[in-house]
């Protein structure tokens, strides 16, 4: 215990202390946002910034948001787009980095020559547009899904991360008699599980916080996003469409509710989905995942 002690020199010390600091300047504002949103619209204006526990509890602003007749239908869409649209670009990813790691693969050189064009050389909105107003996806949520089915950078990621699964692994599988559907779901998709999660955690951030797109594709009230509301509500200070629900409360109710308390609300129910999603990811970056696999 001592000799840890001597160890731990000041230096040392100073940079524990800068993290936690550091750590702090971005709990508090989230803790903050949290506490304001769960406080009385009465007492809410007067919160500082550095509130971070409520002020006389109450749930009103949970309750517009989770009654609100358009806000409960966008939430749903974009939990649709991030389960649905993961689900396919971790798919497509995968089984493509698999194929692109294969020896003896044909024209492996010209496909990522072609794979890094077109990931430095966006062809741009207009093209891509067209392309979804010609299948007929515009207004629809697939018009979000399919576009961005595969991202090269993250094929890269992926590509590394089935390298590095010991060849003789392979080739044992091939001797079993193992095609590659076999080899890739039993023998690289489990020894890659924590690039897998990486990945997936990228995938599922841009596709929950996507409102670009989402905002010119799905132009109907009832087929938008959770994030396009978000940014209607609170970067462009849009409340009508909040407020306009005349049957979620009465005149003499909003006049009591506190609007900015009422943003901090919309933004916990857009963050907090994505933020369970990290102890799931967390317990797959695991230390010697391919200890024992094979023996030298």
């Amino acid at each position: 215990m001592k000799k840890l002690i001597k160890k731990f020199s000041a230096w040392q010390l100073i940079l524990v202390i800068g993290m936690f600091l550091l750590t702090l300047t971005m709990i508090i504002p989230l803790l903050n946002i949290l506490a304001r949103s769960l406080s009385d619209p009465s007492v809410s204006p007067y919160m500082s910034g550095l509130d971070i526990l409520p002020q006389k509890f109450n749930l009103i602003n949970y309750k517009i948001i989770l009654n609100h007749p358009i806000l409960i239908p966008a939430l749903l869409n974009s939990i649709f787009i991030t389960i649905v649209g993961t689900s396919i670009n971790i798919l497509l990813t995968t089984m493509a980095a698999y194929a692109l790691t294969r020896p003896g693969l044909v024209f492996k050189k010209v496909i990522m020559i072609f794979l890094i064009i077109m990931m430095l050389f966006d062809p741009g909105l207009v093209p891509e547009y067209l392309v979804i107003k010609e299948l007929g996806l515009m207004g629809s949520l697939w018009s979000v899904i399919l576009v961005t089915a595969v991202n090269v950078y993250y094929l890269i990621i992926m590509m590394r991360f089935f390298e590095e699964v010991p060849t003789a692994l392979y080739e044992a599988a091939t001797i079993d008699g193992a095609g590659h559907l076999k080899t890739f779901f039993h023998i690289a998709v489990p020894l890659a599980k924590p690039g897998i999660a990486t990945i997936t955690m990228f995938y599922a951030v841009v596709r929950w916080n996507e409102y670009f797109k989402s905002g010119i594709y799905m132009t109907k009230a009832s087929k938008t996003t959770l994030q396009v509301l978000l940014r209607q509500f609170v970067v462009l200070n849009d409340t009508a469409s909040l407020i306009g629900a005349e049957n979620l409360l009465n005149n003499n109710e909003w006049a009591q509710v506190d609007m900015i308390a009422l943003k901090n609300a919309t933004i916990v129910i857009a963050i907090l989905p994505i933020l369970l999603i990290y102890p799931l990811v967390l317990k797959f970056y695991t230390k010697d995942i391919m200890a024992g696999g094979v023996k030298e």
